[in-house]
């Protein structure tokens, strides 16, 4: 009962997608439907290139970031990441933390969110991600305390919030 509660008080958030304003998971763009694994779509020549030759600014490499995690291909949003001009942005070491955690490698996934926190403990999708983990370790104690820290820090009713709560009642968490 308890569990059907919080789903139906959560509903409404779950469309909101991590890090964007946008209300849904990252839509496929040309860097997933017609680049090859490795390949970015380059907005200026409009066409696939690695990123280190793409011209696209930390903005939308970031939207290729989201797009290639939803996607899967951790590897590529990684290499996408070590592109960015802005190495020490808390949004791009958050997402180093979750591409290098959903590749295999929760340690390093959890101390890239430690450092995320520490350039801006405001990060609720920082604090989101790192609960995530924390509830695929079995931690379900630390991942709600990192939940009453999205709620103490204004993020009731965010994509956070809810993909972090949801996490907790039912043990799944999110590609996104």
């Amino acid at each position: 009962m308890r569990l059907a509660v919080l789903a139906l008080t959560l509903a409404p958030t779950f469309a909101f997608a991590a890090g964007s304003a946008d209300t849904a998971p990252p839509k496929p763009t040309a860097t997933t439907q017609q680049c090859s694994e490795g390949l970015v779509y380059d907005l200026a020549t409009k066409t696939c290139m690695t990123p280190e030759q793409s011209t696209n600014d930390d903005s939308a490499r970031m939207n290729d970031v989201r797009e290639l995690a939803y996607d899967g291909r951790y590897a590529d949003a990684l290499r996408v990441l070590d592109t960015m001009q802005d190495q020490s942005s808390d949004m791009a070491i958050t997402y180093r933390g979750f591409a290098t955690r959903k590749a295999g490698d929760m340690a390093g996934g959890m101390a890239f969110y430690e450092t995320a926190l520490a350039v801006n403990p405001d990060n609720l999708l920082t604090r989101s991600y790192m609960g995530q983990a924390l509830v695929e370790q079995g931690d379900v104690e630390l991942a709600l305390a990192q939940l009453t820290e999205i709620r103490m820090r204004g993020g009731r009713g965010t994509w956070a919030e809810a993909s972090l709560a949801s996490a907790v009642a039912t043990g799944v968490t999110y590609s996104h």
